[in-house]
């Protein structure tokens, strides 16, 4: 059986490890590994993602959708 802290040990954030500020909405396939085969957002967990970069990564999909980059929902 698992220790309990295995289980609650934080993933370190994409863009905090590499020293992102800024992501950008055009970069469609970069933005596909954080969006499931039906086009939602993939919750920060998933991913571990800090709230900052949660926020810029919301704001660069849902633009990335505005400019069809990137499909609203898959059929």
């Amino acid at each position: 059986m698992r220790n309990n802290t295995e289980l609650t040990e934080k993933k370190a954030c994409y863009f905090c490890q590499n020293r992102m500020d800024k992501i950008d909405f055009k970069d469609a396939y970069f933005i596909r590994r954080f969006m499931n085969s039906q086009g939602k957002i993939y919750p920060p967990k998933r991913h571990g993602t800090c709230a900052k970069h949660q926020r810029l990564l919301t704001k660069a999909i849902k633009k990335s959708r505005v400019m069809a980059l990137v499909p609203f929902v898959a059929r």
